[in-house]
């Protein structure tokens, strides 16, 4: 690894293991000590109107930038060539898709964060940790929407974007052998770096707010038995609860 200056080196080579260290640690001491906190917490109950409209806006977004994030990270640049996706098609498509998931995105966590703002019950269930997870979380959709549109205003002034797919993607890919090409990283545009210190920041705190239950699914819904509802009273029963007393049910 060629010498590097010592900020470049701790943010790009050191501070993703941390996070990662955290991340992994966190969910295991959630999971052990913290289960039945292992929920979004929902606050349906006191203001649904605004929910039903943010909620959908957020998860769409949130599920397309995830998805164009593990394309432009993960896939290299060589592959997509090998397909026949010219570099042009390629920028065309992420900047469409990046701009459209990043408006849902932004659009619906402003509902939301209006939502916990304006409604009472719902603002006065909001905690230190929810304001602190919110505002991470605003910033790293603000910086990648920022850096989406400047970018393509750049490319349609024009002139030519440092494509990231020369910097952010080997870094990212290079962490994973545990072999962090810092010089990539430090030679990426000012918005790609502060976007991915964004991005390491919200995964720090992922495993202590209420974003932990990304990492559920309700698998054990498949397969649990059934629940049968019967009433309590005899007359609605009659005869026929007498008569199933003493039959085995689920």
């Amino acid at each position: 690894m060629r010498d590097h200056g010592g900020a470049d080196l701790f943010l790009w080579g050191i501070l993703p293991y941390i996070v990662l260290v955290v991340v992994v640690g966190g969910l295991l001491w959630r999971y052990r000590y913290d289960r039945f906190g292992w929920t979004t917490r929902s606050s349906e109950l006191y203001e649904s109107r605004l929910l039903r409209i943010g909620s959908p806006l957020f998860h769409f977004g949130v599920l397309v930038v995830v998805v164009g994030h593990a394309v432009g990270l993960l896939v290299p640049e060589a592959w997509t060539q090998a397909l026949g996706v010219s570099d042009t098609l390629y920028h065309v498509t992420a900047l469409s898709l990046g701009l459209v998931a990043g408006v849902c995105t932004l659009a619906g966590i402003a509902l939301l964060v209006w939502r916990r703002r304006t409604s009472g019950p719902v603002f006065s269930a909001t905690t230190a940790n929810d304001k602190a997870m919110y505002l991470v979380l605003v910033l790293a959709i603000l910086t990648g929407l920022g850096m989406t549109v400047y970018f393509a205003g750049v490319e349609v002034a024009g002139g030519h974007s440092q494509d990231y797919r020369e910097t952010v993607s080997p870094w990212f890919r290079s962490l994973w052998i545990l072999s962090p090409d810092v010089a990539a990283m430090a030679a990426a545009e000012v918005p790609y770096r502060v976007h991915a210190l964004m991005g390491l920041a919200l995964f720090a705190l992922l495993p202590f707010t209420r974003l932990v239950h990304m990492f559920s699914a309700p698998v054990g819904y498949l397969f649990r038995p059934y629940v049968l509802y019967r009433t309590r009273d005899a007359h609605a029963g009659g005869a026929g609860l007498a008569e199933r007393a003493g039959r085995r049910g689920w």
